[in-house]
């Protein structure tokens, strides 16, 4: 089966373990989310997956339809198929909206083939006008400028526009206001099929009402430690996460 599988990775920055023999398989076509308190991981595995310069892979393995992609570069990894949303977007001063994308397009080419710049807009449009992003941003700035809704916007619409097989989106609901959640999530789901599988991380329920996970996962101390349905997001929002602490703890002192 096509999948996204995480085995037994150890991550460490600064020589501090954060993720600890962390386990999961995201399966093409499915949504899964984590959701977990604060420190217990969830940005260190968004950033570890896409080969982030600052975050120590000790052991274990990631991959992509059983490619492994531990080691890679971030653009390799890109170019296999893993897309990440960030919690912060980066704004790029001097580089188009349009001309970033193009550029990540033109180097996912093979040799031989050609760029459609008609074909490039006229789909680059479309995914525009989806997520509600006005068209004259095609000229602006990456990110320069942009309220926190329009950033994750612009995120999504790379998404859209690069296809990748698999999508980690890392806490894309921070910052937005229910209109823009609204606008983002309508986004993601369009874009759902057999074809991608898209790792939810959130602190809260209310971007699972807009993007029904297939999955919930419950991260705490560097790992998974529950799994469950879309009824469990929603456990979490009316009981909080000391209840899984509790459950955790005694699991390990078993």
């Amino acid at each position: 089966m096509s999948k996204l599988e995480i085995k037994g990775l150890n991550v460490s920055i600064n020589e501090t373990q954060i993720l600890k023999d962390f386990s999961l398989s995201v399966p093409k076509g499915e949504v899964h989310a984590i959701m977990g308190p604060n420190g217990t991981g969830k940005s260190t595995l968004a950033k570890s997956l896409a080969g982030h310069e600052d975050y120590e892979i000790t052991s274990g393995e990631v991959l992509l339809d059983g490619e492994q992609i531990v080691g890679m570069e971030p653009d390799e990894i890109s170019r296999s198929g893993l897309f990440l949303a960030f919690q912060y977007p980066s704004e790029i001063p001097g580089v188009s909206i349009a001309n970033f994308i193009r550029a990540a397009l033109t180097a996912r080419l093979e040799e031989g083939e050609k760029f459609s710049a008609p074909a490039f807009y006229k789909e680059l449009y479309e995914k525009m006008d989806l997520l509600k992003i006005d068209r004259s941003f095609t000229s602006r700035s990456v990110n320069e400028g942009f309220s926190g809704g329009e950033k994750k916007r612009c995120e999504i619409l790379q998404m859209a526009m690069l296809k990748p097989e698999y999508a980690v989106l890392d806490e894309t609901d921070s910052g937005l206001d229910i209109d823009a959640l609204k606008i983002v999530a309508d986004g993601v789901n369009k874009m759902r099929g057999p074809d991608l599988g898209i790792l939810l991380i959130t602190h809260y329920q209310r971007l699972l009402n807009y993007i029904v996970p297939d999955k919930v996962h419950v991260m705490f101390d560097g790992r998974i430690v529950k799994s469950g349905g879309p009824e469990l997001a929603e456990k979490l929002e009316s009981e909080g996460y000391d209840w899984v602490k509790e459950e955790s703890a005694a699991t390990a002192s078993v």
